[in-house]
């Protein structure tokens, strides 16, 4: 598996302040393909922030948000459906834990998540809306 973070995403409890957090008060500019219940910002080359309600980011990878939950996943996009299933395979093989097996999304794309060893949860993902540039994520302004 290639060593790329692309996407940070924070689960929050209002979805409205936190855009305007980030948006009005930091000054960062909310991509195009954010809507509804999601928000991403470019951040730097190949890198962005995203925002999703706190229950349903918990709900989609597959863990309980009792307070130990930090409300964030990482993720990693790739270039293919096979390339998610074999990054979640060599996770898997190399001890972590497999929370939600690959598959098609609501979204359009393909995706899975596993944890590490101390359980931090990944998504590993295809997503036909993003471009990868040499392994960076393209986003629309």
């Amino acid at each position: 598996m290639q060593p790329r973070l692309n996407i940070v995403t924070l689960g929050v409890k209002n979805m409205e302040r936190a855009i305007q957090f980030y948006r009005d008060g930091l000054g960062w500019p909310l991509s195009s393909i954010s809507g509804g219940d999601f928000a991403i910002f470019k951040i730097s080359t190949g890198t962005a922030l995203a925002l999703y309600p706190r229950h349903l980011l918990a709900k989609d990878a597959c863990v309980e948000d009792l307070g130990g939950y930090g409300g964030i996943t990482l993720a990693q996009n790739v270039s293919s459906k096979e390339e998610v299933d074999k990054a979640l395979s060599q996770a898997f093989l190399a001890g972590g834990t497999l929370l939600k097996a690959a598959g098609d999304t609501e979204w359009g794309g393909y995706s899975g998540y596993f944890a590490d060893p101390d359980g931090h949860p990944w998504e590993v993902a295809w997503a036909p809306i993003f471009e990868l540039l040499q392994g960076n994520l393209v986003l629309p302004d």
